[in-house]
């Protein structure tokens, strides 16, 4: 692959991830608003009782409009460029999969290894939940967790192409898959977690936030899948190809007709 065609496929992986943001976007506001502002409820109504209240340097309504707008798009954007790089690197090396499956297996293991494994090691929190006195370890080691989930991803995926040709596609990938499980599982054992939800805050409100941030990358990733093999489709597959092949049926057809 040239290096016109991995710019060309950069371009595409942002505007997939554009698209995908908008989207999320969407389910964001749809979703997680309404947990955000009972948690931040909560919090206001604590602050006040214990004569903690202090001066809103952002509204809340900026917040909730241009602020979240502001980050899932350029979000989208980010990740969307990563994808795209990450596809050149992977079309034709993990398999013989065309544009379209390769990027859907690109979307579903970022889903997967950015987000899902890390979740469940460290599931987000809505405001007013966690100790301010702990954030940059509990942002540290979610980093880690997930740069040790990318890092066995990729592992696994070697490690499914190596015993491919001794034990067939199919158990080396259940072999590579549980490889896989078995390190993360080692991972969160080793980690700490963090239990920090203050008392009286609503176990709904956290379950709601984090179903709905759940539902915020799955329709980011899955739209950014399906934009982007489109997008890399139609840049990668010869066009003349394909209007060679319509020519040949139209002739085979008017043949038949006379």
């Amino acid at each position: 692959m040239n290096s016109i065609s991995v710019r060309a496929l950069l371009v595409r992986g942002m505007l997939a991830g554009l698209v995908a943001g908008v989207f999320a976007l969407v389910v964001a506001y749809l979703l997680g608003e309404s947990p955000v502002d009972a948690a931040i409820a909560f919090e206001e109504s604590n602050s006040h009782e214990h004569g903690h209240g202090g001066e809103e340097l952002v509204s809340r309504a900026m917040q909730s409009t241009a602020g979240l707008s502001t980050g899932v798009l350029i979000f989208g954007v980010a990740i969307g460029g990563i994808a795209a790089l990450a596809f050149a690197v992977a079309l034709g090396r993990i398999g013989r999969f065309g544009p379209r499956a390769t990027a859907a297996l690109i979307a579903f293991g970022a889903l997967l290894s950015v987000y899902v494994v890390p979740f469940l090691k460290y599931p987000p929190n809505p405001p007013a939940v966690g100790d301010p006195d702990t954030i940059g370890q509990r942002t540290t080691l979610y980093f880690l967790m997930i740069l040790l989930s990318v890092l066995l991803t990729v592992a696994a995926v070697i490690l499914g192409r190596r015993l491919a040709p001794r034990l067939g596609n199919w158990n080396a990938t259940v072999a590579a898959a549980a490889a896989f499980v078995v390190a993360a599982g080692l991972a969160f054992a080793f980690l700490p977690s963090f239990n920090e939800v203050p008392k009286g805050f609503p176990a709904t409100v956290v379950w709601e936030f984090r179903l709905a941030t759940l539902a915020i990358q799955v329709t980011l990733w899955t739209c950014f899948g399906l934009v982007f093999g489109y997008l890399a489709e139609r840049l990668l597959t010869p066009r003349t190809a394909t209007a060679a092949d319509g020519k040949g049926a139209a002739s085979r057809a008017a043949a038949a007709a006379n």
